[in-house]
């Protein structure tokens, strides 16, 4: 075998290289064996006889002494001119330094980019104690499917046969409630967003809550017109539910519903191209079902959102 003077050693070929020499190998055969020169296993048995095996890990290649960096006064200095916001560049010409030595330095204390200046603040993530007590709604438009699906696909050239042959084109609206303790969700596809169906939709996911054991308390929604209506808030002053609305721009206040709608678009409305509005209806009904039943959940610890119902039956019909 030919001995390469550069050839790199690991952590587990170092340990091969004691053990044979242990077992009565001569320095010339490990070295012969392992592609590496006898002052290579010298080095690592010098070493394994000083520090053991851990001195057989490797180390940082970062030299003891570094005789030209900047003190850490001067580059206190280029930090606090970062921190007013000043560019890499400006710094570099105030103090007359090299452009390069500033990144390194601003790289070196995190403050390579300005988002570093102003981190955003971490979220606070909060959940109900028991199920019931708060659920989401909201509603996500969904482009209506054609003779030919060109809302999947994006093939627009043959309009002018699906509108010839009666295709309806335009949108549906899928509206979404999802409890906030268990994840359980609740889905229907309407033919709008306005006061009407938002209404309706209220009424039937309270309903369908109701079936599987939970006593809805409050429902949170954005501040649109259907659910600022007075048809939206008699029918929750009927069902004795408090209405809770999100901060006005702040769509995270509802991110529970924002999440599963993105779920949902994902892993049902856009996951294959349908035909139809009506197959893509269709198919929606099995994966609600899965989803409630036998998904897992990160937020649950990888179980389904029935886990946290405190029923013994599983769903039935879930839309």
């Amino acid at each position: 075998m030919d001995i390469h003077k550069n050839a790199r050693t690991t952590p587990l070929s170092r340990m091969l290289i004691i053990e044979r020499l242990k077992a009565g190998w001569t320095v010339a055969d490990v070295a012969r064996a392992a592609g590496i020169t006898g002052k290579t296993v010298r080095k690592w048995r010098d070493r394994f006889d000083a520090e053991g095996p851990d001195g057989m890990a490797d180390r940082s290649s970062r030299p003891h002494r570094s005789p030209t960096r900047l003190d850490s006064q001067a580059e206190t200095e280029i930090e606090g001119l970062r921190r007013q916001s000043m560019t890499g560049p400006a710094i570099a010409r105030q103090l007359r330094r090299p452009l390069s030595t500033i990144g390194v330095v601003l790289r070196r204390r995190g403050l390579a980019r300005l988002a570093a200046l102003d981190p955003r603040p971490e979220a606070i993530r909060y959940e109900r104690e028991r199920p019931g007590e708060l659920i989401h709604i909201d509603i996500k438009k969904l482009g209506r499917i054609g003779g030919l699906g060109h809302r999947i696909t994006g093939d627009r050239s043959s309009q002018h046969t699906r509108r010839a042959a009666g295709c309806r084109l335009g949108w549906e609206y899928l509206h979404v409630a999802i409890d906030d303790r268990s994840r359980l969700a609740y889905t229907q596809l309407l033919p709008s967003e306005r006061k009407e169906d938002a209404t309706a939709f209220l009424k039937s996911s309270l309903a369908w809550f109701k079936s599987h054991g939970l006593v809805v308390e409050r429902v949170m929604t954005d501040n649109g017109s259907a659910y600022t209506s007075h048809a939206f808030q008699e029918a929750l002053a009927e069902a004795g539910v408090k209405h809770k609305r999100t901060r006005p721009y702040t769509p995270r206040t509802n991110g529970k519903a924002e999440r599963f709608i993105q779920t949902s678009i994902r892993e049902w409305a856009y996951a294959q191209p349908f035909n139809t509005s009506a197959e893509r209806h269709a198919a929606m009904h099995p994966w609600l079902h899965a989803y409630n039943t036998a998904r897992p959940h990160a937020a649950l610890n990888g179980k389904p959102p029935i886990s946290r119902i405190a029923r013994d039956n599983l769903l039935g019909n879930d839309s």
